[in-house]
């Protein structure tokens, strides 16, 4: 197969199970986000089935990340932000500092390196809170 087809095939292929994944995850009532991993991984290089070009996928991942941030931006409003600030700069310290702890209490648990727990902590737990709203938020910047 030609390359250009083979990077075609793996971003059509990547968007397809991220698409899907998001949606039979909102149909049990998680966060779309855990979907998009278990899209992830099932088109990952480390399950049997489709295998795309690695490369290519890591330019994907990127170009989410990018994505994701910059439509963060678009919904961001320091005015909302300042409303809630009593709340949401302590909740957000008091989550990060539990999370990290957490994950580094199961990275520890699981035999890793302290380091591996601690990444694990800071950046795999709080993404995954799984937050549920009994009210539609009024917050701008917040997609619940």
């Amino acid at each position: 197969m030609h390359q250009d087809s083979i990077l075609l095939a793996t971003f059509v292929v990547a968007l397809v199970a991220a698409f899907l994944g998001g949606i039979v995850a909102r149909m049990v009532r998680l966060p779309p986000a855990v979907g998009y991993l278990l899209g992830g991984l099932a088109v990952g290089p480390f399950t049997p089935g489709f295998i795309g070009d690695s490369h290519a996928m890591s330019q994907l991942a990127e170009v989410g990340v990018m994505f994701m941030m910059f439509g963060t931006g678009l919904h961001f409003s320091f005015d909302d932000l300042m409303a809630v600030r009593g709340v949401a700069v302590p909740g957000a310290l008091l989550q990060t500092a539990l999370g990290t702890l957490a994950g580094c209490g199961v990275g520890l648990a699981l035999g890793w390196p302290l380091e591996a727990g601690v990444m694990f902590g800071a950046f795999g737990v709080p993404r995954l809170d799984g937050r549920a709203h009994q009210e539609p938020c009024r917050c701008r910047s917040c997609w619940h």
